[in-house]
């Protein structure tokens, strides 16, 4: 029996230290009308790497996107979401009808001066898809009165969301943060009369050099010049009905393609930038693929709501 009793605790040991060694596993992973004029090929032609190892220790090329050791702390009982971000519950429609009644570019009808309002505005006729969800305040590094971080890929993205117990928004979260329960197209003010005064949008446009922004050499100098940004909350209008800040301009919010059944990418962009394009809450460009990045793409990250107690799990799960 004594016997016994020494190997059991002697097996209890080696279970004990072979647990120890095993690693833990980090969260990271590995103009349609807004088209931007460029293809990642523009960089390969010149043979740099587009898609940097994103949790390696050392920055990658153009940047390190992960917070290391970041995580979202529990909050009192009945909080549904991180103080960092805001609740949405509603219904999201597939389908609404808006009709633009005066184009300011007539001849590639992307910035639209005022929608139609009608009695059926919003309306959908579709069935809905309920959602609540959580989203942060403000686009990536979600921090009021700091530069939105740019030149990040889809797959940067997504690792950075994950790292820190998030996750990248989808498309129809994403929209519907935007528009807010009624629907509208544009998520300030009446909601369907465009104004450049409300968000970071419709500034002069300014041609850049593909080479030059994917050259690590002047690659800083570069994007500089063509970088418009303002800091995040800079424009207190610039806020859906939800509460969320700066979906319309700024930079583009990379977001998972849902809508579209990943088609023809899994990366979609949304909300546009700071330039003269369609900077509304509908809209998706499908055109770049989850490599792809370029000076005026960033994101923000979602997650699920919940009601947790002190010391629970993340708020934000993926």
């Amino acid at each position: 029996m004594r016997r016994n009793r020494s190997l059991v605790a002697l097996s209890g040991l080696v279970m004990v230290a072979a647990a120890a060694m095993v690693p833990s596993r980090s969260h990271a992973a590995g103009r349609e009308g807004d088209a931007l004029p460029t293809h990642p090929a523009a960089a390969s032609a010149h043979g740099l790497q587009l898609l940097p190892a994103v949790a390696r220790a050392e920055p990658a090329l153009f940047g390190s996107f992960i917070r290391p050791g970041g995580s979202v702390t529990g909050l009192p009982s009945g909080a549904a979401c991180a103080p960092d971000m805001v609740e949405v519950e509603g219904d999201y429609c597939p389908y609404v009808e808006q009709r633009c009644l005066r184009w300011m570019d007539p001849a590639t009808k992307l910035q639209c001066a005022e929608f139609d309002r009608t009695a059926s505005s919003g309306q959908c006729f579709m069935k809905t898809q309920h959602q609540k969800f959580c989203i942060d305040r403000y686009e990536w590094p979600n921090k009021v009165g700091v530069l939105p971080r740019t030149m990040a890929s889809w797959v940067e993205a997504k690792s950075t969301c994950e790292s820190i117990g998030k996750r990248l928004c989808s498309d129809t979260e994403w929209t519907q943060a935007c528009e807010g329960p009624e629907r509208h197209p544009y998520p300030y003010g009446s909601g369907y009369s465009r104004d450049s005064a409300a968000c970071n949008i419709d500034k002069p446009y300014v041609w850049p050099h593909p080479e030059r922004v994917y050259d690590p050499k002047t690659s800083a100098d570069e994007v500089a010049r063509l970088d418009q940004r303002e800091p995040s909350g800079a424009r207190a209008s610039c806020v859906t009905p939800y509460g969320v800040n700066d979906m319309a301009g700024n930079v583009d919010e990379w977001v998972v393609n849902v809508s579209q059944d990943g088609q023809p990418h899994k990366s979609g962009l949304k909300g546009g930038y700071w330039g003269p394009v369609r900077t509304r809450c509908r809209p998706m460009t499908t055109g770049h693929e989850e490599t792809f990045r370029y000076y005026q793409i960033g994101f923000r990250c979602c997650g699920a709501a919940h009601d947790v107690a002190v010391g629970e799990a993340p708020l934000a799960e993926r």
